[in-house]
């Protein structure tokens, strides 16, 4: 048996903070699909480090270039507002055992806080952006803005796209099938997965990789 959930939220869906259904749609939860968690790096109005603890991506490419599509950036943000102004950006992946060190970007936000600093993590130059990468993540991907949009009138939050202009990967994390899909590697965000039967959401996880099987 299949439980069936429509475009109309369920009356039985509690929120666990107010607007929680206004700002994610209700089939965020009910999937509960988890999402690479990354932190993308810009700059504030005065130069300050701006960090942005982000999901809510994938990554696409061809021969004409490499792609990172960005959505669920929120309108009126820094990281939406210095996006726009300087059309670069940088997307940082760090391990889990960063997961708490990434939340205290989001305590300490203000036009005055150099993020970086307050997570206790340090900066490095990018090669082909202003943004710094993170010293820490073991792969970064500098960008260049091509486009930015509301997928639908009134949404609070914009789609980016991004064309990935320079990687760096840790040379520890470069052979292929290893570091990167252990829990050393890609961090995933389970954000706060609906128990269906109840209509009550979970607490946020951050999640690892464990590779199952090689396909031949």
């Amino acid at each position: 048996m299949k439980i069936e959930i429509g475009e109309t939220l369920p009356g039985e869906f509690r929120e666990s903070w107010p607007g929680q259904y206004t700002i994610f749609s209700h089939f965020e939860f009910a999937a509960g699909i988890p999402q690479a968690l990354f932190a993308i790096t810009t700059l504030k109005e005065n130069g300050l480090t701006n960090v942005t603890f982000h999901s809510w991506s994938c990554f696409q490419g061809g021969a004409n270039g490499y792609y990172a599509l960005l959505p669920g950036i929120a309108e009126g943000s820094h990281a939406h507002q210095n996006i726009l102004r300087d059309n670069e950006f940088c997307l940082n992946f760090l391990s889990a055992r960063y997961y708490d060190a990434l939340l205290a970007t989001i305590r300490h936000n203000g036009m005055g806080d150099d993020e970086l600093a307050a997570a206790g993590l340090s900066a490095e130059n990018a090669q082909t952006i202003k943004p710094p990468r993170i010293r820490e993540s073991f792969l970064c991907l500098e960008c260049g803005l091509l486009s930015h949009q509301r997928i639908q009138p009134g949404d609070r939050c914009a789609l980016f796209i991004g064309k990935v202009r320079h990687l760096a990967m840790d040379a520890a994390f470069a052979n292929g099938l290893d570091r990167k899909y252990s829990p050393e590697g890609f961090m995933y965000n389970v954000h706060s997965p609906l128990n269906l039967h109840t209509g009550e959401c979970g607490e946020s996880e951050a999640a690892t990789l464990n590779v199952e099987q090689t396909r031949q």
